[in-house]
């Protein structure tokens, strides 16, 4: 049994392996929403860029698996694997602040999208960078949080892609 599952795990990774990152990341994203709107969790503002930065390595990794420019492909995913891992680095550290620093954090006051819209697309993305209040809360938490959850989730997609790159 153990061989057979470990048999399928070897074929969906050769063979399968853009969609596979691309269906994992559309699912963390989905799992997101629906934690939002049926848990009631209101997402911080970096919680909602992690969630585009997940979106990008479905992105790249449809582009793999639609267009067969796996090179391409890996490589946008790695780019975008370390974009996540650096992001959900900065909460995880927001999140480990004393209340004296996260007190002096004005960076994310207002929704992703509503930054957007005032401040234009860079400075809502350096604003939410900043962190804020609402930025250092842990919420919800099943062993780890959500940007600990992410950051392991982008560490393994990095890991993946710099190993099938390797044995290409």
């Amino acid at each position: 049994m153990f061989k057979k599952i470990s048999n399928l795990i070897k074929d969906i990774y050769q063979l399968y392996f853009d969609i596979a990152i691309a269906t994992s990341a559309i699912a963390i994203i989905l799992i997101a929403v629906f934690m939002d709107k049926f848990l009631y969790l209101q997402a911080c503002p970096l919680c909602i860029l992690t969630r585009y930065i997940f979106g990008l390595v479905a992105m790249s990794a449809l582009i793999g698996a639609l267009f067969k420019t796996k090179i391409i492909s890996k490589l946008l995913i790695i780019i975008s694997s370390v974009i996540g891992i650096l992001v959900t680095g900065r909460q995880i550290y927001i999140q480990n602040m004393s209340i004296e620093d996260i007190a002096n954090l004005s960076g994310c006051g207002m929704p992703l999208n509503t930054q957007i819209e005032y401040f234009g697309l860079l400075e809502a993305i350096k604003r939410t960078l900043a962190g804020g209040p609402s930025c250092a809360e842990d919420g919800w938490r099943f062993i780890l949080n959500f940007a600990e959850w992410g950051f392991l989730f982008f560490l393994m997609f990095l890991i993946m892609t710099i190993i099938k790159i390797k044995n290409s």
